[in-house]
């Protein structure tokens, strides 16, 4: 194994590690739906029993749109964690994402680490996951292609992550020829592209530029979780008053941007970036959320409490959102949209 190899095994290592933490949440910055406040609707006619969440996504029916997202693989670690992640994902019957598949690109070493999501879980929508600073290095893309194979991926995951980038210790801050690259990556790949932040979230002119490549999808990941610049700076004992620490749009916001492109594109909206409570999951559906994902709670949440704790806590927000609709007169979750207000309007 070589020393890039070695380097990259303690680097998911360390996320692992730092992630089972709140050591690397944002300090001064929120996820900005604690500025919203649902509308009561006193008459409503809502039958809360008959609430169906239900869906389509990535062409395969789903329980719940609820989105384990991208998290590890490429260790010893990860496939426990994959494992125990996927058994749960297809009990309840939602999607998974695999974390960076960088250590698969022609190194066979830590395959099992991604495969075992689709031994535990033949059935859900399953996405891969590469970065877009490893796309835009390469001439073609079979390489991308087989990691797509490996796991039987339904889609894969572009992560856009130039703050993390830019803090990590020997990071490659270079994106330079990105949306060329997506442009021909969508053109060679068998299954939908989505393009995903991780933390720093992605708003309206942004997102648009990438929906014209051709992506399928977007995950705005925003700001008010984990910030991936705090993870690297910690890594690299940083000084924790980096200024770029909390760099980012809140997630509340770049769903509402994102939402407003729905009008002159088809594709996915996921809302993720500090999703830590069904009140905010219910917002991020208000503001025009196709599905929510969630990965640091999760993977916090299976170091406690294991795979039941994972499936009781899905299930539980799923009865609370069901709740929230009954009192906003939302039959079905896309009724949510405008059920929201901001608080300052309501005085």
């Amino acid at each position: 194994m070589n020393e890039d190899s070695v380097s990259a095994i303690q680097r998911k290592k360390d996320h692992i590690e730092l992630c089972l933490t709140d050591n690397v949440n944002f300090k001064d910055k929120g996820n900005g739906f604690d500025h919203y406040d649902f509308k009561h609707y006193a008459i409503t006619e809502v039958k809360k029993d008959k609430i169906d969440f239900t869906t389509t996504f990535l062409k395969k029916k789903i329980n719940y749109p609820f989105l384990i997202s991208c998290m590890t693989g490429g260790t010893t670690e990860a496939e426990n964690i994959n494992a125990q992640l996927a058994e749960v994902a297809n009990e309840i019957n939602i999607p998974m994402g695999v974390g960076s598949q960088r250590q698969a690109l022609g190194n066979k070493d830590y395959n099992d680490s991604y495969k075992v999501i689709r031994r535990k879980a033949p059935t859900i929508p399953i996405l891969g996951n590469i970065g877009a600073s490893q796309i835009i290095k390469m001439n073609n893309f079979d390489l991308v292609q087989g990691i797509v194979d490996l796991i039987e991926a339904d889609a894969l995951v572009v992560h856009l992550n130039a703050s993390q980038e830019l803090v990590q210790l020997n990071g490659e801050p270079d994106f330079s020829g990105l949306l060329k690259k997506l442009e021909k990556l969508v053109k060679k790949i068998n299954v939908p592209i989505i393009a995903k932040e991780v933390g720093a979230g992605i708003s309206k002119e942004p997102a648009a530029k990438l929906l014209a490549t051709g992506i399928k999808g977007i995950d705005v990941a925003g700001a008010g979780g984990t910030s991936w610049s705090g993870v690297e700076i910690l890594r690299s004992k940083g000084t924790v008053d980096n200024l770029f620490w909390d760099w980012g749009l809140p997630t509340s916001y770049c769903i509402k941007e994102v939402f407003k492109l729905k009008k002159d594109h088809k594709f996915i909206l996921i809302g993720s970036g500090g999703i830590n409570n069904p009140f905010d999951a219910a917002k991020a559906f208000a503001l025009g959320a196709d599905i929510i994902a969630s990965a640091k709670l999760i993977l916090q949440v299976l170091d406690k409490n294991g795979e039941v704790g994972i499936r009781d806590l899905i299930i539980s927000w799923f009865e609370i959102i069901r709740n929230i609709m009954f009192l906003t007169g939302s039959d079905k979750i896309n009724k949510l949209r405008n059920k929201i207000i901001l608080k300052e309007k309501l005085f």
